[in-house]
């Protein structure tokens, strides 16, 4: 039987998030009591009715007041507002999150625009730089160079089996950012957050993972509330060794459809990575290939306005990093399919300076 969300499971109704939704013992295996009250995926806090509560031993664990999700809804949003300081909401949309998903999905669906900015870019990479400092508990899995030889067995501690996306991040070029070890765990949260809000994918589905193999921000390693490990990058064979025991990990714990997307590398890693397992796994990097292809298509629509093809203009980048290069190289294949002309050819129509 064919199902929704890539063939995994509803085994948490996530499908239906932003119903109001009756949960019954028997609807669902879950705990009860004091237990269900700090379980994100079930919890629904005040939104529990009195049926609900008597069925769930909730009577007494919570003020006898009922607010219906859409009022919760309207009290969270008036309260993020409030807020001066960007970080400070940051700080209370994470808090939601480990409190009520369901909640949390609904609001940034409901109030993406607003929302976006404080989830994801510009606020995720202020949070990233103070994340050991706001660090309250882990969102995602950290694999360091302290667990080689026992990748499969980290991932095997992750609870959730039906896994369709990976993103992964070194933590080397967070944003515009530089080497924020293994802070730059707040970019594949906030962005595996945006998979489910926009995408549709289930946040069981969803797995962030940091891979520390140390860092070369000597604040950092200075910073007493670092969380990561307090030694200069790996590099060379070391390097490759972890990473490649880590795609080899995923491929046996999750299978071969498992989405692994290569997030905020430098680029002399991003593009190695990106051509060494491209034939052998489901692999992605949003920096280079995401950003290109929305790129390219602004200049499809703009060529519509101005007339002519790709081949009649020339392209000036500033800067050669990831995603310039990731869309110059995409320009020039896009040229080369319509032209019939080599791509070393269409690929002196780009400069990059």
């Amino acid at each position: 039987r064919e199902m929704a969300g890539g063939g995994v499971e509803d085994v948490y109704g996530e499908d239906r998030a932003t119903e109001e939704q009756f949960v019954t013992p028997w609807s669902f295996s879950v705990a009860s009591g004091h237990s269900l009250l700090r379980d994100p995926r079930h919890n629904k806090g005040l939104a529990f009715s009195e049926a609900e509560r008597d069925a769930h031993y909730l009577r007494g664990l919570l003020p006898p007041a009922i607010v219906s999700q859409e009022h919760q809804e309207k009290k969270i949003m008036h309260n993020l507002r409030q807020y001066t300081v960007p970080l400070q909401r940051y700080i209370a949309m994470m808090d939601l999150q480990e409190r009520n998903e369901r909640l949390f999905y609904k609001l940034l669906i409901d109030n993406v625009e607003e929302l976006l900015p404080v989830v994801y870019t510009p606020v995720v990479g202020e949070a990233c730089q103070k994340y050991g400092s706001i660090y309250r508990r882990p969102q995602g899995l950290y694999i360091s160079l302290k667990d080689k030889g026992k990748v499969l067995e980290v991932l095997k501690n992750w609870p959730e089996r039906s896994i369709q996306v990976i993103v992964v991040t070194d933590g080397e070029r967070i944003l515009g950012l530089g080497d924020l070890g293994c802070q730059g765990m707040g970019i594949p949260v906030g962005k595996l957050s945006l998979y489910t809000a926009l995408g549709g994918v289930r946040p069981s589905a969803c797995l962030p993972i940091t891979i520390d193999v140390g860092t070369n921000n000597q604040t950092l390693l200075d910073d007493e509330y670092y969380i990561g490990l307090k030694q200069r990058r790996a590099t060379g064979e070391e390097y490759h060794e972890l990473l490649q025991e880590f795609m080899n990990a995923v491929k046996q714990n999750y299978g071969e459809k498992v989405l692994v997307q290569f997030e905020d590398f430098a680029n002399h890693n991003a593009f190695d990575l990106l051509a060494k397992y491209s034939k052998s796994h489901l692999v992605f990097n949003d920096d280079i290939q995401g950003t290109a292809s929305v790129v390219l298509a602004g200049l499809l629509a703009a060529l519509k306005v101005i007339g002519g093809g790709l081949a009649d203009q020339t392209y000036l980048f500033l800067g050669a990093g990831e995603a310039g290069t990731g869309i110059a190289e995409l320009i020039a294949l896009e040229m080369s399919k319509h032209t019939d002309l080599p791509l070393d050819d269409c690929r002196k129509k780009i400069w990059l300076v």
